[in-house]
């Protein structure tokens, strides 16, 4: 047989824009591949859960230690002029950190849910493999902003979107709402301190405390509601969660 009369090959589908990777999980070497993600996924997810508890820890550790301190200077007589500087720079340094510890701890979560989203898909894909699979499954198949909170929080739990308030309420429960909460406080206590440093009497102080508690708390939990509803990591979902009927 000449070169002339072998038989040509058959053009991919791909090359003729047809679609060929439409579905890939078609694939022998699919599953292996979607399993081993699915394991680097869970990986990622474990290492930003145990980053935000280990930041929060050595952030409360370094608060409780400090107001220890505190105590100790407003005991003492012999540094009774040195402690209002002091409490000053102890609370604006703790109110630092912890800030910075929130902001780090708001990542970590947005980088577990962006590994919850793949793992979405990757069971959306055991979903096509073998149809009717999904009803064996605590969490959801889907890689929407609900599909990623069902798997992310309440496991499986047909919740739907809730008020603003009931959002804010629920996020006290979290790290990052108990990390604001805090945050306001050292706020609060720093403009309070620094009143008195500045010959304000007590009830100005209080006052000016109180304003100072839900000014930051509000703004800090404005920063993390914008921070969740407007990141990139929900945009464009591929198997968005079906309405409900």
């Amino acid at each position: 047989m000449t070169a002339e009369e072998l038989p040509l090959p058959m053009p991919r589908q791909s090359d003729e824009g047809d679609g060929a990777d439409d579905r890939p999980i078609d694939d022998p070497r699919t599953l292996q591949i979607l399993s081993t993600e699915h394991w680097s996924l869970l990986a990622g997810r474990s290492l930003a859960y145990n980053e935000a508890f280990t930041r929060t820890g050595m952030f409360l550790t370094f608060l409780s230690a400090s107001l220890i301190v505190v105590g100790f200077l407003v005991a003492s007589d012999r540094f009774a002029e040195a402690a209002i500087p002091i409490v000053v720079l102890l609370l604006a340094v703790n109110l630092f950190v912890g800030l910075a510890t929130l902001g780090r701890v708001v990542a970590a979560g947005l980088e577990e849910f962006a590994a919850v989203r793949g793992m979405n898909r990757i069971r959306h894909a055991y979903a096509e493999m073998i149809p009717g699979i999904e009803r064996y499954f605590v969490t959801s198949i889907h890689d929407d902003r609900l599909g990623t909170a069902i798997s992310g929080y309440v496991l499986g739990r047909p919740i739907r979107p809730t008020s603003r308030l009931s959002n804010v309420l629920h996020g006290q429960t979290t790290v990052p709402g108990m990390l604001a909460s805090i945050d306001g406080i050292l706020f609060a206590a720093l403009i309070s301190v620094i009143a008195l440093a500045l010959g304000a009497t007590l009830g100005l102080a209080l006052g000016l405390g109180i304003v100072a508690l839900l000014g930051g708390f509000a703004a800090i939990t404005g920063w993390m509601l914008r921070t969740w509803t407007q990141g990139p990591i929900f945009d464009e979902p591929l198997f968005p969660t079906p309405p409900k009927p």
